[in-house]
């Protein structure tokens, strides 16, 4: 099972990995990941303190020579953040043929006499879709934090002017990730709607562009979703068959996701424990997957012939040694149940540029961490709030996490992109050519 049901009613706890067999890397920050480490820089505020009192000798300390600093000391910090009420006098004004001018009401300031302002809508707004805060535990952090007290209702309102403003920009993240050369899908459940039912939030994403839509694990809605029928890139997703369908006529190609793959085979190691093969092949996936890092960092097209050749004739050797110890049960494909490893050995077998295709082109990604990456907050907004009762919000949200991800991938602040779009202009992302 994957690992996004491991949290079902009835689910068995996962087995606890052995220790010993990790990945071999330290923890915390590793090198060449970008550091956050406190730098000495500008200060926004410089508050001098003197020293105060008197000297042994009985002098004011006030009164005596001033020698300069001694020695600084800066610390970032944050304002307290008081909800101010801010009242917008609309002026006129009579011009001297006789005309009267009424100034103009400001960008997210609504028509009504009393409101609340564009950056405590973005407030709620980012922690509820963000930040996974329930919407009642919102509301008392915003009350909390700056003494504005709003309602549930008001953060509801704020969901659905969000969704609805970026509702266009949502279109066009779609539109280029349809264009796109390389988009990684995924799918995990999420438990929406009436009790007792279950959803899937369907995820297609590039390195700069992210989209989040609700359906069910199946054709019609993958067809809803609306990426894969005009897709003409590469697909990078795990073994889900639907992934595969010959119904996508316009695709490039496939790319089986080595992460999954290597995870099956440990699966695989699991059930045969004396065979050599399951390891042999995680020891040539993991290979490769370093490879095409290493060719990707030097800038290269593809990994080197000389590379990735021993490692793919070992991948090869691997599979066919698995095929020869797991044979096939007789019967029906796809009624027939098979021994533990032998529909993935036949699918490394009947597809090998599926799984292999990143090694002669690197902007092809071996692995679909990206994808992944984007759907395990789904998972953690579940864990807090549990089931989700309004579709229809939850695919507000979800046109929302799509805005979000896809401005905060071009570098952009999420609070700034929000704050845009409560005001009614929101941002949007550039196309391929100029992002």
């Amino acid at each position: 099972m994957p690992p996004s049901s491991d949290d079902l009613p009835g689910r068995v706890p996962p087995k606890r990995e052995r220790r010993g067999r990790g990945s071999g890397r330290s923890r915390g920050k590793q090198p060449g990941a970008p550091g956050t480490s406190m730098t000495w820089a500008e200060p926004s505020e410089v508050i001098d303190h003197h020293p105060a009192g008197a000297c042994g000798c009985g002098a004011d300390l006030a009164l005596a020579e001033d020698l300069g600093v001694a020695r600084s000391h800066q610390q970032l910090e944050v304002p307290l953040v008081t909800a101010r009420r801010v009242q917008h006098d609309l002026h006129e004004v009579r011009c001297g043929c006789g005309k009267v001018h009424v100034a103009g009401r400001p960008a997210g300031v609504p028509g009504s006499a009393v409101s609340i302002g564009p950056n405590l809508r973005a407030l709620a707004v980012y922690l509820v879709v963000c930040q996974h805060v329930p919407v009642q535990r919102c509301a008392e952090l915003i009350a909390d934090v700056t003494g504005a007290s709003v309602s549930a209702g008001f953060i509801h309102s704020c969901l659905a002017k969000a969704a609805d403003v970026v509702a266009g920009v949502v279109k066009l993240i779609k539109t280029l990730i349809t264009a796109a050369a390389v988009a990684g899908f995924d799918e995990t459940t999420l438990r929406c709607g009436p009790a007792g039912t279950k959803k899937y939030v369907l995820a297609a994403v590039t390195e700069m562009y992210s989209l989040f839509f609700l359906g069910r694990r199946t054709l019609e809605s993958f067809r809803d979703f609306g990426i894969l029928p005009a897709f003409a890139g590469v697909v990078v997703s795990d073994r889900y068959a639907n992934y595969f369908h010959h119904g996508w006529e316009h695709i490039t190609g496939n790319q089986a996701c080595l992460a999954h793959l290597v995870r099956d085979y440990e699966d695989a190691a699991e059930s045969y424990p004396k065979a050599i093969w399951p390891v042999q092949a995680q020891r040539a996936l993991r290979g490769l997957i370093r490879a095409w890092h290493a060719a990707r960092d030097a800038a290269e097209p593809a990994i080197p012939p000389n590379v990735a050749e021993p490692l793919l004739r070992e991948f090869r050797h691997a599979v066919l040694a698995g095929l020869s110890s797991v044979p096939r049960i007789p019967g029906p494909k796809n009624t027939t149940a098979q021994r533990p490893g032998r529909d993935l050995l036949e699918f490394c077998r009947d597809r090998p540029g599926d799984v292999t295709r990143f090694c002669g082109d690197t902007t092809i990604w071996p692995t679909n961490n990206i994808s992944e990456r984007g759907v395990r907050p789904i998972k953690t907004q579940q864990k807090i709030s549990g089931r989700l009762t309004s579709e229809d919000v939850t695919q507000d949200r979800l046109d929302i996490r799509s805005y979000t991800d896809t401005a905060r991938k071009h570098g952009h602040n999420v609070m700034d992109v929000l704050r845009a779009a409560m005001t009614g202009t929101p941002w949007w992302p550039p196309g391929p050519a100029a992002a």
